[in-house]
């Protein structure tokens, strides 16, 4: 039998089906810091403020002995068995606990494992839009959000996250909660605080009070699930934790997700151990909620890291190991405090224009031309990320001592693009 030839034209078709067969390569945050480090390694003097990981003042990534000690305490044969779909239940209630303590909320909260915050945000997307339909969030909105709606056949829409004299834009909020409405009969409500990524905003109590009878009122109008992205919420300076007494007032108001991420609060990214903890309006939709959650992790992921999830249920449940964990935590968070009372000591005085940041492992620094910024920023050696509106600094992995160059290079960069 002959040997089939193909043409050279027939090589440039692709297989791949046409929504993605022009998909970007690398994660722009992830080539950034690739650039930065490649740099870095030929000798230049590189300040990398691009990857969310908390990096010690030496450069050496932050993490915490206790959660390696929970690591090392599950047995071989327990890490290696597969993990429950939705996650043991040990592991889903000690997350429950950990958010709601042991209130009205815990006892009405169903959940799944999930691979990292991530998957809790994939999650809510599936089972709360349909195909075509959008999500609702900030203008200013972690990027991921998108590819997770797109690769998913959803889409996005947001509102404007800030008003004149920087408060959350409650009003256009409502606006767009009305709109989304008479589009699409339902809304997908994605609300990142404290610490938002990428700006490191956190609703105060006046914003709260607003979103809580915007919410109510909306709700009236058709199915509302409000999303809260709790990935930074542990490192978050105590004074802006306000969400507790709040979140409770939307309970039975409208379906609460909340993104719950060990990586964050344990300093482990690369464990992928998170979960999608949810509040129905009653005990028949909580029912619903958490077969559609299974449902979600086998035709997925199909089941989590069940080491990380054995080790992650320790430092919840034991005592010591808690205590211990919540201890180094504080160390860590007192660290990251330090780098934001620097920022913004020398961001004030510089005049540069971000939101109110108390806290978190980002600031976004405005600008109506982020890339000529962030370009700029590039030549003198120092890496940020371009985001719609402004550029995104990662203070949690910038060193103290290394804020005045940040906060320079930050003056030059918007300078250079002239504009904000």
């Amino acid at each position: 039998m002959g040997r089939t030839i193909r043409s050279p034209e027939a090589n440039l078709t692709s297989h791949l089906i046409p929504t993605c067969a022009d998909r970007p390569g690398d994660d722009p945050i992830f080539s950034l810091n690739a650039e930065a480090i490649r740099r870095a390694a030929q000798g230049e003097g590189i300040l990398n403020s691009t990857l969310g990981a908390l990096m010690k003042d030496d450069g050496t990534m932050a993490v915490m002995p206790s959660v390696f000690e929970a690591f090392q305490r599950v047995s071989s044969e327990a890490a290696a068995a597969y993990a429950p779909i939705s996650g043991p239940p040990a592991f889903l209630d000690a997350v429950i606990e950990d958010l709601f303590g042991s209130g009205p909320l815990a006892s009405d909260a169903v959940g799944a494992a999930t691979p990292g915050g991530t998957g809790a945000c994939y999650q809510a997307i599936v089972n709360f839009l349909e195909p075509g339909q959008k999500l609702l969030t900030t203008s200013f909105y972690w990027g991921p959000y998108r590819i997770l709606a797109e690769h998913s056949s959803r889409g996005i829409e947001t509102f404007e996250m800030f008003s004149p004299d920087g408060s959350f834009h409650c009003e256009a909020l409502g606006s767009a909660l009305d709109k989304m409405f008479d589009q699409q009969g339902r809304v997908l409500l994605v609300l990142n605080t404290p610490c938002h990524n990428p700006t490191g905003f956190s609703l105060d109590d006046k914003d709260w009070n607003d979103l809580v009878t915007i919410v109510r009122r909306a709700a009236k109008k058709g199915p509302l699930t409000v999303l809260f992205d709790f990935a930074y919420a542990k490192f978050a300076s105590p004074g802006s934790i306000r969400w507790p007494r709040h979140v409770g007032r939307l309970q039975g108001e409208a379906t609460l997700v909340f993104a719950w991420s060990a990586s964050k609060a344990f300093a482990q990214y690369g464990a992928r151990v998170g979960a999608c903890i949810a509040i129905g309006t009653d005990e028949k939709e909580n029912t619903r909620l958490r077969n559609a959650l299974g449902f979600s992790c086998r035709g997925t992921w199909s089941n989590c890291n069940h080491l990380g999830m054995l080790a992650i249920t320790e430092l919840l449940c034991d005592p010591d190991l808690r205590q211990r964990s919540d201890a180094e935590r504080d160390m860590l968070r007192s660290l990251l405090s330090e780098r934001v009372d620097a920022f913004n000591e020398l961001a004030r005085a510089r005049e540069l224009a971000y939101p109110r940041y108390e806290g978190g492992f980002f600031v976004t620094v405005f600008s109506s031309d982020a890339k000529r910024v962030a370009a700029s920023m590039r030549e003198e050696g120092v890496y940020v990320v371009p985001v719609g509106g402004g550029v995104r600094v990662a203070i949690c992995s910038t060193p103290t001592q290394h804020m005045e160059q940040l906060v320079d290079a930050l003056v030059h960069g918007v300078e250079a693009a002239g504009a904000i």
